[in-house]
């Protein structure tokens, strides 16, 4: 089967832009599965509006991260859908679910695990590594293959956890800096891998910020409230081709423009 992942969605450019190459990519690519992150989709945090426009577009799961709970009144949506994930190493009082198994292609069963890093990331989640394990302990024979968002910051802690679910994962792909990194690769084990596959949003920004409002803040100079960028957009991904047991054949990195 083919798992497309999809980074970070970056405002209402984002969401036009899923709207606009989602489906066309998915039968391009005769994808089988899409995981998307949402977490930007009002700039900080989403809507419960903006994940249904997600799932609208051809999103089967949306993932999450830092910005969960920027728009509280996702709260009572993260409780109520199972198809959206917020990271599963956060506090256990949590709203929300950190991973799900969902209905695959001809039967397949596929757990989708949001997990977040703790490098630099300000907060103090749980280890991630170990609530890896403990998931796929309690998930043991409910699943054929495993997806993991980890939403990290650093690339050493994206790495070390590509390696550490290799053979144990389809696939492993590091969402949150919004920069797509050029790494793509099957680890040794059979899982598939990525450190970042970048955002959907604007092409000329920072990060999908209008690139003056970056440069002012660097600067040092007093800001506004950050801008998603106008003009041509692109989504951003990868496809992972995965075997029924779990291994992974190839992994295809996806930038595709849009004159929005």
């Amino acid at each position: 089967m083919k798992i497309l992942a999809v980074g970070d969605i970056v405002g209402e450019a984002g969401l036009d832009t899923l709207h606009a190459l989602l489906r066309r990519l998915k039968r391009t690519h005769e994808v089988d599965f899409t995981v998307v992150n949402g977490e930007n989709a009002a700039g900080r945090g989403l809507t419960p509006q903006q994940a249904e426009e997600m799932f609208d577009a051809g999103a089967d799961v949306v993932t999450l991260g830092n910005h969960t709970f920027q728009k509280r009144q996702i709260v009572p949506y993260l409780e109520e859908t199972p198809y959206i994930l917020r990271p599963a190493n956060l506090a256990p009082q949590t709203p929300g679910h950190g991973f799900g198994i969902f209905d695959g292609p001809q039967g397949a069963r596929i757990l989708v695990m949001n997990l977040i890093g703790r490098c630099d990331m300000q907060y103090g989640p749980d280890n991630p590594f170990l609530c890896a394990d403990r998931i796929l302990k309690e998930a043991q024979g409910k699943y054929d293959i495993a997806l993991c968002d980890f939403h990290a910051n650093a690339t050493s802690e994206k790495l070390a956890m590509g390696y550490y679910l290799d053979g144990r994962f389809a696939a492993v792909w590091g969402t949150h800096t919004h920069v797509q990194t050029a790494d793509e690769r099957v680890n040794p084990k059979g899982t598939g891998y990525i450190t970042d596959i970048g955002m959907t949003g604007p092409t000329v920004s920072v990060l999908g910020v209008c690139p003056e409002q970056s440069i002012a803040m660097f600067r040092g100079d007093l800001t506004e409230y950050f801008k998603t960028a106008p003009g041509e957009c692109a989504l951003s991904g990868a496809v992972f081709e995965v075997e029924r047991n779990g291994i992974c054949r190839s992994v295809t990195r996806i930038f595709e423009r849009f004159a929005r």
